[in-house]
């Protein structure tokens, strides 16, 4: 698992032993970079169960202004300040270890709020809803943002989840990216 494009382009990430954590493939990585290149510089990204931090980094390397990272998992937690270190791009992040409907319940929406939401929760685990559920009720996400969703093929997202809608989704085996929108921004 490597950064694959921008200021950080060819290093190495570190990953957690064991199968605690999965992270996104290069092959994914690249292709959901090449579709959203144009949301990446300046934007204010939120990557939850982030494992490895490699989507935020990833984010951060082509030009995003600030991301933060949400694991529970200590682990991961020191994983991703490595992995931020090792990419001298620990200025522009900052790590919270707590699960994610404490992270979404204390986050302050006053001043900022995101532009790009990553969400790579556990499979077969039925987070996705409850969590898009959370940051439809604290507005998290700006009007013209976008939340990413890694999941497997068998975690279905319903095609009506309040306040949202599919916007692309695509398939890669057994993994699919899904893209979410506001309802109301076209």
């Amino acid at each position: 698992m490597r950064v694959i494009s921008g200021s950080a382009k060819g290093h190495k990430l570190k990953s957690p032993k064991g199968m605690s954590t999965r992270p996104t493939t290069d092959r994914i990585k690249e292709s959901l970079f090449n579709i959203i290149a144009a949301y990446i510089p300046g934007a204010y990204v939120l990557d939850l169960f982030a494992g490895t931090g490699n989507l935020g980094i990833e984010s951060l390397s082509r030009g995003a202004e600030f991301a933060i990272f949400v694991d529970k998992s200590p682990v991961a937690a020191k994983i991703i300040l490595e992995n931020l270190t090792h990419t001298k791009l620990s200025q522009k992040a900052q790590i919270y270890t707590c699960d994610w409907f404490s992270f979404i319940n204390k986050f302050d929406t006053t001043y900022k709020k995101f532009d790009i939401i990553f969400m790579d929760p556990p499979y077969s685990q039925e987070f996705i809803v409850p969590v898009l559920r959370e940051i439809w009720k604290k507005r998290l996400l700006k009007e013209d943002g976008m939340i990413i969703v890694e999941r497997e093929k068998t975690d279905v997202i319903s095609e009506i989840i309040e306040g949202f809608r599919i916007v692309r989704e695509k398939e890669y085996g057994r993994t699919v990216i899904t893209m979410l929108r506001y309802n109301n921004y076209d």
